[in-house]
């Protein structure tokens, strides 16, 4: 698939994309497979990435077998993954992305976030670091009838964006996320963060390592 032509919209993932909060997702989910007594190998985790937590969670409960009703188990992940957020002085936006979203503003590209993560998690990271001033609508996959790798979430970014999927592009950094786009038939760029080195990102259309190299791509186009 070939890069827009005419750039309209661009479509962002939030978790390893704009904010580098992968590691403490994971730290939370171990704590609740901790507390359930579930191995869960890294394999199997990596097939949860991308994913909404709720998703991840039936996934879960159907592999073990678990008696657990999974909606209590994605607030008890989420109070873990609440006191990281609120406790971790370090957790910063990913770096370049804040530069990027401000070069695409100015540029009159509309911005739409398409986020796994429950709302109220997306909220707290948009108020915390300054964001909501530059996206025009935020979509989380936890209120949709399916989440990433389905590719709804993205088909309703567009319609929010008011674009066309050929005015598009997507940035991910997980193979769920790139797969949903992919079947969306949008151009998706895999942003190769070193924080998601498990993700091969093979099916997107563009592999980066740095925002700047889509700064200069835009610029050209």
């Amino acid at each position: 698939m070939n890069f827009p032509k005419k750039l309209q919209c661009v479509i962002f993932d939030m978790d390893g994309v704009i904010i580098d909060s992968e590691e403490i997702h994971k730290k939370a989910y171990y704590e609740t497979f901790k507390s359930l007594g579930v191995d869960v190998s890294e394999a199997l985790y990596k097939t949860l990435t991308g994913s909404s937590t709720i998703n991840a969670f039936q996934k879960l409960v159907n592999h073990f077998n678990l008696d657990d009703v999974p909606e209590e188990l994605v607030l008890q992940k989420r109070k873990r993954y609440v006191n990281y957020f609120e406790n971790d002085p370090t957790l910063a936006l990913v770096q370049g992305v804040k530069d990027l979203i401000h070069f695409l503003y100015e540029q009159n590209i509309t911005l739409v976030l398409a986020s796994s993560s429950a709302m109220v998690n997306i909220n707290r990271v948009f108020s915390r670091f300054g964001l909501n001033q530059y996206f025009t609508a935020k979509i989380s996959g936890a209120d949709l009838t399916a989440s990433k790798p389905h590719p709804e979430i993205f088909e309703k970014a567009v319609l929010l964006g008011n674009a066309s999927n050929e005015n598009c592009i997507v940035i991910e950094d997980s193979d769920n996320g790139i797969k949903s786009a992919n079947d969306a038939k949008i151009f998706v760029i895999g942003y190769k963060n070193p924080l998601s080195a498990d993700q091969t990102l093979k099916n997107a259309d563009l592999i980066i390592e740095n925002f700047n190299e889509l700064k200069k791509l835009i610029g050209q186009s």
